[in-house]
């Protein structure tokens, strides 16, 4: 998960000597770099709008690994997914385990469709408690319903620290409001949770207004997909990338759909790039978007959706204002400047236990 990623690139900046255990297509350790090692599990892998892989033996490796490495620090990463799951078993063994979580999946975050939401509910309130039950610090990337962790039992062992972002690629261009040609963009996979055939739906109509408007789709996604059969006319599908950074750099909008999200990373990486940002008002994007920082909108509402788009498609000052404000509050909430201090604080307080 991009979350991991970022947290152990973070960790490594630290001084600290990192270990990833994950699943993957493959099994297989890669030594990335000196302070960096990768250990992958092939696992099986359940397509949307599940989005679930399963590894068999997970934990049983997860276990001897650890016994292997004596590690000062024990983290898992993302609750009710199947590296997670293990955690009540190590726990007996008498692993004591971190648990960082962007969201409650099947409490407060949902994938599409009735049965899913269904399979995932089952899951959370069943082996997904005892996940955090059984974790002996829990950290979340934004805040959750104090109600829902009182009713959980682990509000005493629940703090909020965001993965935050590093500034140092991103950059906001002041004649973004000059430009001619305008660029709305998404990106993300395009999994039915994310919304982005609500995205499609609402904004390709605004290219008859607005002939100089562009849309941009970035990330990941099967081929072939039924959406990019259905706009590759209106749209620029461009694909899982690796200069998202130059991306934003020449949008104006950006526009994140979702259904359910947690700390949204490419949210993040739109604010400090200074686009005009808008998202649903799920999970993290209400806490990211505070304070004036973007606009809100329902999730499945493509109404509002391409009201917003328009209004800004159609008033440059406001698009740079949201932008400035966006990008001010990464600088000053969610930079890795800030972010770094508030781990420092949290290893230091394992250590001493």
């Amino acid at each position: 998960m991009v979350s991991s990623v970022k947290l152990a690139e973070l960790w490594q900046r630290l001084g600290y000597q990192v270990h990833v255990l994950c699943m993957g297509s493959e099994s297989g350790t890669e030594q990335v770099s000196d302070t960096l090692t990768i250990h992958r599990r092939k696992d099986f892998f359940l397509k949307d709008p599940l989005n679930f892989g399963i590894s068999l033996g997970f934990a049983g490796h997860a276990r001897r690994l650890i016994a292997e490495l004596k590690p000062d620090i024990v983290i898992c990463n993302k609750v009710l997914f199947w590296s997670s799951f293990g955690l009540p078993l190590l726990r007996l063994s008498g692993i004591r385990i971190t648990l960082l979580t962007d969201a409650l999946v099947g409490m407060t975050w949902w994938p599409r469709g009735l049965l899913p939401k269904i399979i995932m509910g089952l899951g959370a309130w069943t082996w997904g408690w005892l996940v955090l039950l059984s974790a002996e610090r829990i950290v979340t990337f934004h805040p959750q319903p104090k109600g829902l962790l009182r009713l959980l039992g682990i509000t005493g062992k629940t703090q909020v620290i965001p993965t935050g972002i590093d500034m140092a690629p991103y950059e906001r261009t002041e004649d973004r409001g000059q430009r001619t040609e305008v660029t709305v963009t998404y990106v993300g996979r395009l999994e039915s949770v994310k919304g982005v055939d609500d995205f499609l739906e609402a904004v390709t109509p605004l290219k008859r207004e607005f002939p100089t408007l562009r849309i941009n789709v970035a990330g990941w996604y099967t081929d072939p997909h039924p959406l990019v059969e259905k706009y590759r006319n209106d749209v620029a599908f461009l694909g899982l990338r690796d200069d998202v950074p130059q991306i934003l750099k020449h949008s104006n909008i950006f526009v994140l759909p979702s259904y359910s999200e947690g700390l949204s990373n490419a949210l993040m990486e739109a604010m400090a790039s200074g686009c005009a940002c808008i998202a649903t008002n799920v999970g993290g994007n209400t806490f990211l978007l505070a304070e004036g920082a973007g606009l809100l909108f329902t999730p499945g509402d493509r109404s509002t959706l391409q009201s917003h788009v328009r209004t800004l498609l159609s008033d440059s000052a406001q698009r740079t204002s949201l932008g400035a404000a966006a990008r001010k509050r990464i600088e000053t909430h969610f930079s890795w400047q800030n972010i770094s201090e508030q781990y420092r604080e949290l290893f230091a307080s394992i250590l001493q236990r």
